[in-house]
C-alpha cells in the first residue's frame, strides 16, 4: 500500500512529502527518513489516487540500486551498525518502492533475521545474482566489500544503459517518422496509386504489393495500428523476463557488438566475484558454486558449475579451465594462460582481479563508442526505408508505357 508521509521541520515549519510503498505507518516513518527535529503526518493512498501516484512517481531503477549499495558500503566500512546504515539510505533513494524495501529490511533485522534472509524477500528489487553475492559476503565477513562491488558494477551498467538509451533516441525518431510516413501514405497516396494501377492493369512489383497490403489493412482495420505499439510496450515491460531466458541470451551473444558487451560484462562480474571469495579464504569448490549462482548469464553459470565439478573430482584449476574454455568465447585460451600463470606463481586472486579489470576497461571503451556504432546503423535503416518506399511507388511506373501504348502485333 502506498503511504504519503508529510514531514514538518519543528524549527522552520518547512514541509516535505515522502511516498513509501509499505503496509504499516511505523515502516512508513522509517522509509521516509524522518529526522529527530521533524514530525510526520501519514496518509494512506488508495483506489484511483494510488494508481495515478504509482504511474507518476519515480520507479525503482539502477540509479536507486547504485545509491543504496554505495551508501550502505560507505556506512559499513565505518563500522556503523547495519540497521542504522539502512536507515541512512532512506533519504538517498528516490522511489517509493526502495523506501518501502528499506523499511522492511530494517524491521526484519530488528527482529533478528540475517541481512541475506531479509534481502531474499524482495526478488523483484534484488535479483538472484545479487542475493548470491550478499550471501557470500556475509559468510566471508566482507559485506561492506560486496556492497561496494555491487554498487560499482551497477554504476557501470547504468552508465552503459544510459549511453545506449541516448544513442537510441536518434534511431527511434527516424523509425517513428518512417512509420508515420507509411501510415499517412497508406491513407492518402497509396489508394490513388492502387486505383490508377488497377485500371491500367499494370503488373506490380513485390514491394508495391506489400505497400498496398499495408494500406488495405489500415483502411479497413485501422485498429491494427495499435498492434505494434502494444507489442513494443509489452516487450519492454517484460524485458527482464525475456532477457533472462536461455534462448534470448544465446541470441544476443551472436550479435556483432551486443555479444561482446554481454560477454565482457558477464566475465567481469564473474571473475571479480570469484576473486573476492578466494580472498576471503572460501573453499575453491564452494567459491565456484557461489560464483555460478551470482552470474546472470546462463552460459557462465554452466561454466562455473562445470569447473566446480572438475575440482571436486581432483582436477586442478588450470585443467578445469582448459576443458571448459569454449564457454568463454574467443578469450578462452588467453584466460587459460593467465590461470596457468596464476597456478605456477600462487597469485590466483591477483590474476582474477586483473582479468576483471581488463574486461571492465574494455566495457568502458565500448560504452564510449556506442553512439558512433549506432549512427551508421541508423543511416542504413533510413536508407532501407526510403529505398523501399521509392521502389514500391515507382517500380510500376516503368510499366505504364506498355499499358498506355501497347505494342503492335
Amino acid at each position: 500500500m502506498l503511504k504519503k508521509v508529510l514531514i514538518t521541520n519543528v524549527h522552520t515549519g518547512s514541509k516535505h512529502e515522502a511516498f513509501v510503498d509499505t503496509d504499516t505507518h511505523e515502516k512508513a516513518i522509517i522509509g521516509s527518513g524522518l529526522g529527530s527535529n521533524e514530525t510526520a503526518n501519514i496518509e494512506d493512498i488508495t483506489g484511483v489516487d494510488e494508481t495515478v501516484h504509482r504511474l507518476t512517481l519515480p520507479k525503482e531503477n539502477l540509479d536507486d540500486r547504485v545509491l543504496f549499495f554505495n551508501g550502505l558500503a560507505r556506512c559499513l566500512e565505518r563500522n556503523i551498525s547495519i540497521i542504522k546504515s539502512l536507515q541512512l539510505q532512506a533519504n538517498r533513494v528516490r522511489s517509493p518502492k526502495y523506501r518501502g524495501v528499506i523499511a522492511e529490511l530494517v524491521y526484519d533485522l530488528s527482529i533478528g533475521e540475517k541481512f541475506s534472509a531479509a534481502i531474499e524477500k524482495h526478488p523483484d528489487v534484488f535479483p538472484k545474482e545479487l542475493l548470491s553475492l550478499i550471501v557470500a559476503g556475509e559468510e566471508a565477513g566482507q559485506l561492506a566489500t560486496v556492497c561496494r562491488r555491487i554498487g560499482g558494477a551497477q554504476k557501470k551498467t547504468a552508465r552503459i544503459l544510459k549511453k545506449l538509451k541516448a544513442g537510441m533516441i536518434y534511431p527511434a525518431i527516424v523509425l517513428a517518422l518512417g512509420v508515420g510516413v507509411i501510415v499517412v501514405m497508406s491513407y492518402t497516396l497509396v489508394p490513388a496509386m492502387q486505383k490508377l494501377y488497377t485500371e491500367m492493369n499494370v503488373p506490380l512489383a513485390t514491394g508495391t504489393k506489400i505497400l498496398l497490403a499495408i494500406s488495405d489493412t489500415l483502411l479497413h482495420q485501422p485498429w491494427t495500428v495499435l498492434l505494434p505499439v502494444l507489442g513494443l510496450y509489452f516487450f519492454f515491460k517484460n524485458w527482464g523476463k525475456i532477457s533472462s531466458t536461455k534462448m534470448a541470451q544465446s541470441f544476443f551473444l551472436k550479435l556483432p557488438v551486443v555479444g561482446k558487451l554481454i560477454r565482457k560484462s558477464a566475465s567481469a562480474v564473474s571473475f571479480r566475484c570469484l576473486a573476492m571469495l578466494l580472498e576471503a579464504n572460501v573453499r575453491l569448490s564452494s567459491a565456484l558454486q557461489i560464483t555460478a549462482e551470482a552470474t546472470w548469464h546462463w552460459q557462465y553459470r554452466e561454466f562455473f558449475d562445470r569447473l566446480a565439478s572438475h575440482i571436486n573430482v581432483g582436477r586442478t584449476m588450470h585443467e578445469a579451465f582448459l576443458i571448459e574454455s569454449h564457454w568463454l568465447g574467443p578469450d578462452g585460451r588467453s584466460i587459460c594462460g593467465l590461470i596457468e600463470l596464476a597456478s605456477e606463481t600462487g597469485a590466483g586472486t591477483e590474476m582474477l582481479n586483473e582479468i576483471a579489470d581488463d574486461y571492465e576497461d574494455e566495457l568502458d571503451t565500448m560504452a564510449n563508442q556506442i553512439d558512433k556504432i549506432l549512427e551508421p546503423l541508423t543511416i542504413m535503416l533510413l536508407g532501407c526505408l526510403v529505398g523501399f518506399l521509392v521502389y514500391a511507388i515507382y517500380a510500376p511506373i516503368f510499366s505504364l508505357g506498355d499499358a498506355i501504348l501497347p505494342k503492335k502485333g
